[in-house]
């Protein structure tokens, strides 16, 4: 018999229990279990919504797995509140609480199984808490962004079963009148993969903004509500509208994926109608997994309506409940259900679609129009398929690209005609490049670009074809052939915010300055939400306009919103180093250098992707004052 493959790692462990479950099987066996069940189901969910991962599920006791503390806790936050509310309904006494200990520690995966000091430690923490709360370590705590709005109470340090010193422990809650952190998308949904350790200051910052221009996974959302005055005045120019992830009511947890894609789709389609303004998918998607009153969201969006529903899928049958909301009132402006089958899904959508259009008085133009009756695929297995490999992708680790690849290869070798699975293989390719996950990187840049000419010859409306080839000409260093192919993804989608990003980011390395602070703004107005990324541009770009306090204050709130990327810990030291804050410099540089040990000038130099040497000149004279290694 072979030996266990066993792993051994510092890991954030998370471990639950239900107060109580002896008494409330003691009331109604059958019902307390369904309730706990029930319970366990919706926190596993909000457990991977905050990117980590359910290691072991048994009857009344939960154990999981993070990479990040502020996950850790947000997941554990925003179940408990959604709970107490769970509870609050319950017309009995069989109420599950729920309590939590997260703790910092070394684990061993041996066959899915997670043993070690620190799931031990995270049992004993939960032990601690109280009835609904949750219990610290000194680690975690110093592993939490200070921004969060945790309230921290220090209950000193405890003697615990198993270990030789007392441990000091925290309780965590929520800070009053505030609201949990949506998830962060785009972190890893299996922390064994850990996060990708962006090696350089140029091309760090072309992964992050090429992983949001994909599907909007990395999106480094904002922390607390961004209410975007740019966005109220767009959509008050026009009926504006957010679409509310939809609700998996299969009975199936594997159907997520399923559930997210239709979502995605009706948010695509109807932002590509004209007469329309759609908040982008990364926005709404920071509400997934969320109890929240429709009138907050729209506030924070900015938008006047709101869609949300849910999908049932069994089978060969579709279910599709949607709800169009006013959201300055909460009103229901109608509610319909659309039933139908696999075979006519896409009338499904735009069934939907020309509910809400002719609900919010929308004027259709003759190209709106024609789009209704497209059909992306005869095959509906084929569009499974590829929504099965889009919710892989998501999950952004090597063997995820590779395995969402296959899926869509899958879908183009039963329908050769489908251009949607062609573009997304070309995708897979470029992501490969970019990431540094290609063994071939020249074979795979000749594969990405033939693949995406391939798509286009099928349709040429998919905005994704054109951010790809955009993202592969850059990693060529043909910058005028990936700026005019950034465009065309605009012009193709004038709405596509991934578009807009690109063009920023692609612009900025460039030298167009002036044009990568307006793509920017749009992209602000039509993913309000999603300002953590806007922030690194647009503060490399004001530094490399010599903007240089302008460019501080954006990128220390982006360096605080997201710690462990290492490109923007150097964009941050090379502006502290022309403002002589050479102590902050080189703070700043020692983070890059814990994220990225083997940074160096000569690495930077070779390596970075700006058009114009005197940029190249100028970062590299920052970032030699700040200390960076030759």
């Amino acid at each position: 018999m072979a030996a266990k493959q066993l792993s051994g790692k510092l890991a954030v462990i998370l471990h639950a229990d239900v107060v109580g479950s002896t008494a409330l099987v003691q009331l109604d066996e059958q019902k307390a279990h369904a309730r706990i069940q029930d319970s366990f189901q919706r926190f596993s969910s909000t457990i991977s919504n905050y990117h980590g991962q359910v290691r072991e599920l048994r009857g009344d006791a939960l154990l999981a797995e993070f990479e990040r503390a502020s996950d850790a806790i947000s997941a554990a936050l925003c179940f408990q509140s959604n709970q107490a509310i769970y509870n609050t309904q319950l017309d009995d006494d069989i109420r599950p609480l729920v309590r939590v200990g997260i703790a910092m520690g070394e684990v061993v995966i041996a066959d899915d199984t997670i043993t070690g000091a620190g799931v031990v430690l995270a049992q004993r923490l939960e032990q601690l808490a109280d009835p609904g709360g949750l219990c610290v370590t000194p680690a975690i705590r110093e592993a939490m962004p200070r921004r969060l709005p945790f309230e921290l109470e220090n209950i000193g340090e405890q003697v615990l079963k198993g270990f030789d010193e007392p441990v000091g422990v925290y309780r965590v809650a929520l800070s009053s009148g505030a609201t949990v952190p949506p998830p962060e998308q785009g972190g890893s949904s299996d922390p064994a993969e850990g996060s990708p350790r962006l090696k350089i200051v140029a091309t760090a910052v072309v992964l992050a903004v090429f992983a949001v221009a994909v599907y909007g996974f990395v999106t480094w959302q904002s922390r607390e509500p961004v209410i975007s005055e740019s966005a109220e005045q767009m959509a008050s120019e026009k009926p504006s509208i957010a679409i509310l992830p939809f609700d998996n009511m299969s009975g199936d947890p594997d159907q997520e994926y399923f559930a997210d894609g239709i979502t995605e789709d009706l948010t695509t389609d109807l932002s590509r109608i004209s007469g329309l303004f759609v908040v982008a998918r990364n926005s709404a998607f920071s509400y997934k997994g969320r109890s929240i009153d429709v009138r907050t969201v729209a506030e924070e969006l900015g938008v006047r309506f709101v869609l949300e529903g849910s999908i049932r899928r069994a089978n060969d049958q579709i279910r599709i409940n949607a709800q169009l909301v006013d959201g300055s009132s909460g009103g229901h402006i109608w509610a319909e259900r659309f039933d139908g089958t696999m075979a006519d899904v896409f009338a499904l959508q735009d069934d939907v679609n020309r509910k809400i259009v002719t609900a919010l008085e929308v004027s259709l133009t003759a190209a709106d129009e024609a789009r209704f009756d497209l059909v992306e695929t005869t095959v509906p297995e084929a569009y499974d398929l590829l929504l099965r490999g889009v919710e892989i992708y998501n999950r952004f680790n090597r063997e995820a690209i590779i395995e969402s690849r296959d899926l869509f290869i899958r879908a183009a070798e039963l329908d050769p005609n489908y251009a949607r699975a062609w573009a997304n293989i070309a995708l897979t390719h470029a992501t490969e490049v970019n990431f540094f996950w290609s063994d071939n990187p020249e074979e795979s840049i000749r594969r990405g670009l033939e693949i995406a000419e391939k798509a286009l010859q099928l349709d040429q409306s998919i905005p994704q074809i054109y951010l790809t080839r955009s993202i592969l000409y850059l990693s060529q260093r043909q910058h005028q052939t990936a700026l005019e192919a950034a465009k065309r993804t605009i012009e193709v989608h004038p709405n596509y915010v991934d578009g807009h990003a690109t063009l920023a980011f692609i612009s900025s390395y460039s030298g167009e300055y002036k044009q990568a602070l307006e793509a920017l703004r749009r992209a602000r107005q039509i993913n309000p939400r999603g300002t953590g990324i806007y922030l690194a541009i647009e503060g490399r770009v004001l530094f490399l306009a010599k903007r240089y306090d302008e460019a501080l204050t954006l990128l220390e709130e982006s360096v605080d919103r997201n710690p462990g990327f290492d490109s923007t810990h150097l964009n941050l030291a090379a502006t502290y180093a022309m403002l002589d804050r050479l102590d902050d410099a080189t703070w700043s540089v020692d983070e890059a250098l814990a994220i990225s040990p083997n940074i160096s000038l000569s690495q930077i130099r070779a390596k970075t992707l700006y058009l114009h040497q005197a940029d190249i000149d100028h970062l590299i004279d920052a970032l030699r004052k700040a200390g960076v290694p030759e």
